[in-house]
């Protein structure tokens, strides 16, 4: 009768002996042996919430800045009134306006390329500084021309703006989530805008839609596109630094 040895006692099948067995320093290493991409992820969290606060923080800046220049010729054209006690602070504005748009410049400009990672469809549509001032200047060309251009009625004022806000659109954007995005900001701070100006906060000269100007949300909508495009071109630089080389790293929201 032929008995077959073990697997593990036949010729060429080198016996494996349990941790224990091993000796101490062996059960020991494999005790200590760091977890694959334990050091690395933890490295990755970090390098991503701080280039977030950095991204966070220029957006900010951008949108306070807008938001002096842009609600200073508002008001030098009387087409914003506010109360003569909240008009004590720079460039003749409202202490809350400034920060207020700042953080919803930083909100809006860090969704913009979220929302392009989740949906799959990264933005690539003129993606260089170039396109991206030409943009700002742009849309500070139509806040100008909110205030500065005067037609038969209000009506033709806000078809021409909301045609200029498309044309902004399409000439840097082109993208279903700018768009989508872009209608959902211009509805959002409409209803907020009229909230403020119901409650008396401030208030605009001539009214014609429910408390405020028509073509307010088309200032709304290329607002929006703008910041967007600043957020997306903030988000492929940090993806390109040195600070940023793993793509692993920011491929989350970026």
């Amino acid at each position: 009768c032929h008995v077959r040895a073990p697997p593990h006692q036949q010729l060429g099948s080198p016996r494996r002996l349990p941790a224990r067995a091993q000796g101490p320093a062996a059960a020991a290493g494999a005790e200590t042996e760091p977890a694959p991409g334990g050091v690395h992820g933890a490295g990755c969290a970090n390098s991503w919430h701080h280039d977030l606060v950095q991204r966070s923080l220029v957006l900010f800046s951008v949108g306070v800045v807008l938001a002096l220049v842009l609600n200073l010729l508002q008001i030098q054209r009387n087409v914003t009134l506010f109360p003569d006690e909240v008009i004590a602070t720079i460039f003749s504005s409202a202490w809350w306006v400034p920060p207020c748009c700042g953080t919803a410049a930083a909100v809006v400009g860090l969704l913009y390329p979220c929302i392009d990672s989740h949906l799959g469809e990264p933005h690539k549509f003129k993606r260089e500084w170039a396109s991206v001032m030409r943009c700002i200047a742009v849309f500070v060309g139509i806040n100008h021309a909110s205030a500065k251009l005067d037609f038969a009625n209000n009506v033709q004022l806000s078809l021409t703006l909301a045609a200029l806000s498309l044309g902004l659109w399409w000439t840097f954007d082109r993208s279903r989530s700018g768009l989508g995005l872009g209608i959902t900001i211009a509805f959002l701070a409409t209803l907020i805008t009229q909230l403020l100006v119901y409650n008396g906060v401030y208030q605009y000269t001539s009214p014609d839609f429910l408390y405020i100007r028509s073509w307010l949300p088309c200032i709304f909508f290329s607002g929006g596109v703008t910041v967007g495009n600043i957020g997306r071109q903030l988000a492929m630089l940090f993806l390109t630094t040195p600070h940023g080389e793993s793509g692993l790293c920011l491929s989350g929201c970026t």
